[in-house]
């Protein structure tokens, strides 16, 4: 293997993927997780989130901070639980999921946590294009044709620049943008909380509603990041206090969900005309002065390519997991250019949005099991893992039969079929959520995430805990 830190003295790009990371490249506090998550998080997505609890849902303002106050309560715990392997192992959750899985089943994981991350940075590299589009146009600029390809490539060229120079960059990228964009959206919420009318709503919701929203605070916000949580703490030192670590990581995304979720409830109260949509994040110059709308448009812009930074790190980690040869640079030049391809198709076709809201509705359906699997398995091993098993391909005490350990493959594929027949998506209602429902299956309440993690955690505990060594690879 060659070194890391000569890769990067002289070509100036990071070149650290999965493999673990040397003693003499860590380096940090557990507090600088809180400015990644927290510069990750605070966003226009977020904001425009809580919107749609009341848009979407139909929540009151109050049943939509209530969904707010839950959902985050229980999704960033998981953030931080899985941070807390990074420092001991060096290396990403998928890597480790290796233990629970097998080096060959963890390639199906890591292929799906890729997509999911493909998605949101697509999503990204979209609502970029507009807001820049949308800035052009309030200067006069129109654009169409080869020029908005161009501008596609342009953006997407750009946003490639923070996750292939790599951590350190994005470390200090992130804790700058935490602090521009606090100051940003507190002038948001100066200009819009004056006239939202929180005791409106579109009518008080049921309890599935609630129920529903509730997951959906959770999936869109700690369990989507639970993935990646490792991913950046691994480069802390190894005796870094793990209390400080799970404290701050989840902080650092809860404290921005809060707040701007809150103020996306409050958003979507404000009269505004029918021809607004609100859960486009974009409407919302439609409801401030105008002179704020060119701050805005830069803020959504340059915000979403710093979260895409964050994704595009770990996408191309998660790829390397999924069995793909390739260096971590090459794999985020390669997520960049699929997102181009799917941003210039996405302008071209108005139903992306509902495709892309499909796939993401169904992120718990696999998150929930995945989440489960991995941290019974942390448990039950009490935090202890082979390292050079983790990284050992071909055998080792993790290989388990053919590369895969099934009692982790099994416990994971079980939870996302009893996940899917408790699901309410919107586009898509499980059987048994259904039959819990009969009147208007539409409102069945979204059960995915708690019967997923309770069915693959119960599970992988019984399959192993008769013959806890053979199983785990401890022995």
């Amino acid at each position: 293997m060659s070194d890391p830190i000569a890769q990067e003295t002289t070509s100036g790009i990071d070149q650290q993927g999965i493999d673990l990371v040397p003693t003499n490249l860590r380096h940090g506090k557990a507090r600088d997780l809180f400015f990644l998550w927290a510069g990750t998080t605070t966003n226009i997505f977020t904001v425009s989130y809580g919107a749609l609890l009341v848009i979407l849902f139909g929540l009151s303002f109050w049943q939509a901070i209530i969904a707010i106050v839950i959902g985050n309560l229980l999704a960033y715990p998981l953030l931080a639980l899985a941070s807390l392997q990074g420092p001991k192992t060096g290396t990403t959750n998928m890597t480790i999921s290796r233990s629970s899985l097998g080096p060959r089943g963890a390639r199906v994981n890591g292929l799906f946590s890729w997509l999911m991350l493909l998605g949101f940075e697509a999503a990204g590299l979209v609502l970029v294009y507009y807001a820049i589009a949308a800035l052009l146009g309030i200067f006069g600029f129109q654009l169409s044709g080869g020029l908005q390809v161009g501008l596609i490539v342009v953006l997407g060229l750009i946003q490639m620049l923070l996750p292939l120079i790599g951590y350190n960059f994005l470390m200090a990228a992130q804790k700058f943008a935490t602090i521009i964009f606090a100051c940003a959206f507190v002038i948001l919420a100066v200009l819009i909380l004056p006239k939202a009318d929180i005791s409106a709503s579109q009518g008080i919701a049921g309890s599935a509603s609630v129920i529903s929203a509730v997951s959906f605070v959770i999936v869109s916000g700690g369990l989507s990041w639970a993935c990646s949580g490792s991913n950046f703490s691994r480069y802390l030192p190894a005796n870094t206090k793990l209390t400080a670590v799970g404290t701050w990581a989840a902080l650092g995304g809860f404290v921005p969900y809060m707040l701007l979720q809150s103020l996306g409830a409050a958003m979507a109260t404000v009269a505004v005309g029918p021809e607004v949509d609100l859960s486009d994040p974009l409407a919302v110059p439609a409801i401030l002065p105008a002179g704020f709308s060119v701050p805005f448009l830069l803020l959504v812009g340059f915000g979403l390519m710093v979260q895409n930074g964050t994704n595009l790190y770990s996408s191309s980690l998660n790829l390397q997991t999924a069995g793909i040869p390739a260096r971590r640079p090459v794999v985020v030049v390669t997520d960049s250019i699929i997102c181009i391809l799917i941003t210039c198709f996405a302008v071209a076709q108005s139903s992306f949005y509902g495709l892309l809201s499909a796939f993401v509705g169904s992120l718990s359906i696999w998150l929930a099991p995945w989440v489960s699997v991995y941290l019974v398995d942390w448990i039950m091993r009490r935090g202890n893992y082979d390292l050079a098993g983790l990284m050992n391909e071909s055998g080792g005490p993790y290989w388990g039969r053919g590369g895969v350990k099934f009692s982790g493959f099994i416990a994971l594929i079980v939870g996302m079929i009893v996940s899917a027949l408790f699901a309410n998506t919107g586009y898509f209602i499980g059987p048994i959520a259904a039959a819990m429902s009969p009147d208007n299956p539409s409102f069945a309440a979204d059960l995915a995430i708690p019967t997923g993690i309770l069915t693959s955690g119960i599970l992988y505990w019984v399959l192993n805990a008769s013959n806890k060594n053979k199983n785990l690879g401890l022995a």
